[in-house]
C-alpha cells in the first residue's frame, strides 16, 4: 500500500479514538480509508426524545482538536493477532465489531464486512489507549499525520452494513495529504466540485428537477434538458446507423412470464418495481431492454448470414433504487438507456466486442474525456446459483474471451471480481471529469445465458440450429447519468451543438428590436436555437443574464450594426469580434454545429 493509504487509515483510527474520548457513549463500526480520504461510522444512541443522536458541524472542531493532540503524540502504531475468544473479549462492549468478529470466524468477511474467499486472520492494531479491529496496514506512528495536512469535511448517515433494516449510523468524512500544500489544492478542487454539482446546475440552467408530487428519483426534464436529450439521441442515431444498427422501439412493460424465462426475476428482483395484475395477468414495468430485444430477434428464423444482428433502443427503463441510493441524476429511478443488443456468433464475437469498445473511445474524444479505465467484472465461484446463472464453464469460457479480446486489442483493463451481470461478464467503463471527480459511465456485457433461455436461434453453415451470443452495450449510458456527467465536465459550458440555447441577441435599445427580431428570424432558418432579448434591462444586464445561462454566442446590436448589416460577437470565453456579417456568423456556427467542434 502507498504512503497516502497508510497515512488515510490511520487518521480515521485516530479519529476514532477521538471520539471515543469526547463521547463514551459512542459505539464504534468501520472506519475505512477511501479514495481521497477516509471515514468512520458511530452509534452516538439516543437522545432525550429518543431520536437518533447526530453529530452536529461545530462537532468536528472539536473532534480535529482533539485528532491533532493525539497526532502530535507520536504513538506507535503495533498490530497483534488474536483468537475469536480474545477478539470477543476486547470488543465486548462494541456490538458491531463483535457481529463482525463472528463474520470473520466463520470466515465469511473481512474487518470492514465484504465478503473474502479465504479465511483472514483476525487482528487489531493499537496506538496510544485506542485499540481496533484491523489488518492495517498503518504508518509507524501518529506524528507521520500532518498535523495541518488533514481535515474532517462532514456528516452523513449511512445503514449499517448499507442495509436499511439495520440501524442508522452517523458517518464522519475526512480527508488527509502528505502536506498541506496538497490538502489546499484538494480543498479547492472540492469547491470547484461544489459549484460544478450538476444538481445545483441543472436547476440553475433550467436542465431538470425533481417534484416531491412526482416521486424521488424521477427527473422532469425542461425544455433546455429536452434539447439535450435529443441531441445526445441525435449523435447515437447518426453513430449507430454508421455502424449497422436497426434501431427498434419496445413497450414500458411485459408480462411475468418473460422476466421469468429470462432470469431476470429470479436474479434481478430487489430492484424492480412491485407487480401489476390486470385480467388475471401479472405485469411489470421493465427495468432493462433486453428481454424484449431478444423477442424480437427471436421474432423469425435467422441464419448466420444475417449475423450480426445489431438493434438498438433509446428506451425508458425503471428500477426501484433505495431512497439512500438516489443521487441526482446518477441514480435515479427512470432512466433512457443508450441501449442495443448484438447477437453474432462465437467466431464474429471479438470483432463485435472490440467495435463497441471503439465507439467509447469515439465518444470519449468528442466529450474531450481524458482519463478513463475499462474494467472486467467477473463472477464469484461460491455465488453461482445465488448470484449468478450456475454454468461454471461457460463463465469461464466467456471470461477468457472477453480478457482475450481486451489483450489483442491492446486496451488495458483491470479485473474486478464478483462484480458481473448475471448473465455473464461485462466492461465496466470509469471516467473522470475534467476536474478528476470519477463516475461509473457505461458497460458493455457478455450474455451466454439469456439467449439459450429464450430459445433464441440461427441456422449456421452446416444447417443445423445454434444459439448466439449476445453482447449488451450502452456506450451513452442513461441520459440522466450522461447529462449529470456533462454538466459538471462542461461546469455547464456545453460545446455550441449540445447548447440548449446557442445564441442571444441582445438589441442596445429598443430601437434595436426589429433588428434582432431579423437577426433571430434569420439564425432559425439556418437551423439554430436562437433568442432575442427584447426585454426592457439594461444591454449589460441582458449580457450578464446571457452569462449566467452559459450561452456560448451573444449577438449584441446597434445604431452601426443596423447600418452595416453587421453584429457584434461576444463570445463566452470572453474574446469579441466586432462588424461581423451576418451571413459570416452563419457559416460560422452552422460549421461548428455540424463537426461537432469541442470549443466556440
Amino acid at each position: 500500500m502507498d504512503e497516502l493509504y497508510k497515512i488515510r487509515h490511520s487518521a480515521a483510527h485516530v479519529m476514532a479514538q477521538a471520539v471515543l474520548e469526547l463521547y463514551p457513549e459512542a459505539k464504534i463500526a468501520i472506519g475505512p480509508p477511501i479514495e481521497n480520504g477516509f471515514y468512520y461510522d458511530f452509534d452516538l444512541g439516543l437522545d432525550e426524545d429518543g431520536s437518533p443522536r447526530t453529530f452536529r458541524p461545530e462537532d468536528l472542531n472539536a473532534i480535529e482538536k482533539r485528532m491533532r493532540q493525539i497526532i502530535s503524540g507520536k504513538h506507535e502504531f503495533v498490530y497483534r493477532e488474536l483468537s475469536a475468544a480474545e477478539a470477543r473479549q476486547l470488543f465486548a462492549e462494541q456490538p458491531y465489531k463483535l457481529e463482525l468478529i463472528d463474520g470473520l470466524d466463520e470466515g465469511e468477511i473481512d474487518e470492514y464486512g465484504n465478503e473474502v474467499a479465504e479465511k483472514p486472520a483476525i487482528s487489531a492494531y493499537k496506538h496510544d489507549t485506542f485499540e481496533d479491529l484491523c489488518r492495517g496496514p498503518h504508518v509507524e506512528h501518529t506524528g507521520k499525520i500532518i498535523a495541518d495536512g488533514f481535515q474532517l469535511l462532514s456528516v452523513a448517515g449511512a445503514y449499517w452494513r448499507g442495509d436499511e433494516n439495520n440501524p442508522m449510523l452517523q458517518r464522519i468524512y475526512g480527508t488527509a495529504w502528505r502536506n498541506r500544500k496538497g490538502l489546499k489544492t484538494y480543498l479547492a478542487q472540492v469547491a470547484e466540485a461544489k459549484k460544478r454539482d450538476h444538481r445545483k446546475l441543472g436547476r440553475e440552467l433550467e436542465i431538470f428537477i425533481f417534484e416531491e408530487e412526482i416521486g424521488p428519483g424521477l427527473p422532469l426534464w425542461l425544455p433546455r434538458g429536452a434539447i439535450i436529450i435529443e441531441e445526445l439521441e441525435r449523435l447515437a442515431k447518426e453513430t449507430e446507423e454508421a455502424a449497422g444498427y436497426q434501431r427498434v422501439r419496445t413497450p414500458h412493460l411485459t408480462k411475468e412470464d418473460l422476466f421469468i424465462r429470462s432470469g431476470h426475476l429470479a436474479f434481478y428482483k430487489d430492484s424492480m418495481y412491485p407487480p401489476m395484475e390486470m385480467e388475471g395477468v401479472t405485469y411489470y414495468v421493465k427495468p432493462m431492454n433486453c428481454p424484449m430485444h431478444h423477442k424480437i430477434f427471436g421474432s423469425k428464423l435467422r441464419s448466420y448470414r444475417e449475423l450480426p444482428v445489431r438493434l438498438a433502443e433509446y428506451g425508458a427503463c425503471y428500477r426501484y433504487e433505495q431512497s439512500g441510493e438516489l443521487f441526482g441524476l446518477m441514480r435515479v429511478r427512470s432512466m433512457q438507456m443508450n441501449d442495443a443488443h448484438i447477437y453474432c456468433t462465437q467466431e464474429q464475437f471479438t470483432e463485435e466486442f472490440m467495435r463497441v469498445v471503439d465507439l467509447y473511445k469515439y465518444y470519449f474524444e468528442l466529450f474531450e474525456i481524458e482519463r478513463f479505465v475499462m474494467r472486467l467484472s467477473t463472477h464469484h465461484p461460491k455465488k453461482l446459483g445465488e448470484k449468478y446463472i450456475d454454468n461454471l464453464p461457460l463463465w469461464q469460457k466467456t471470461e477468457e474471451m472477453v480478457r482475450r479480446a481486451m489483450t489483442e486489442g491492446n486496451v488495458p483493463f483491470v479485473e474486478e471480481p464478483d462484480e458481473a451481470a448475471f448473465y455473464g461478464p461485462k466492461i465496466d467503463v470509469q471516467i473522470w471529469s475534467a476536474i478528476s471527480r470519477e463516475f461509473t459511465l457505461a458497460t458493455n456485457q457478455v450474455d451466454f445465458a439469456q439467449p439459450e433461455r429464450l430459445d433464441l436461434s440461427y441456422i449456421n453453415a452446416n444447417g443445423e440450429k445454434e444459439i448466439p451470443l449476445c453482447i449488451h452495450r450502452a456506450p451513452l449510458s442513461t441520459h440522466e447519468r450522461m447529462i449529470g456527467f456533462l454538466i459538471e465536465h462542461y461546469g455547464g459550458n456545453f460545446p455550441v451543438w449540445l447548447s440548449p440555447e446557442q445564441v442571444r441577441v441582445i438589441p442596445v435599445t429598443a430601437s434595436h428590436n426589429e433588428y434582432a427580431l431579423q437577426i433571430e428570424e434569420r439564425l432559425t432558418d439556418a437551423g439554430s436555437r436562437v433568442a432575442a432579448d427584447l426585454s426592457n434591462d439594461r444591454m449589460n444586464n441582458k449580457i450578464r443574464q446571457a452569462q449566467r445561462m452559459k450561452v456560448p454566442y451573444m449577438l449584441v446590436v446597434g445604431d452601426r450594426e443596423v447600418e452595416e448589416n453587421t453584429v457584434s460577437l461576444r463570445r463566452r470565453d470572453g474574446s469579441r469580434q466586432n462588424g461581423m456579417p451576418i451571413e459570416g456568423f452563419v457559416a460560422l456556427i452552422s460549421e461548428r454545429v455540424a463537426n461537432r467542434a469541442k470549443t466556440v
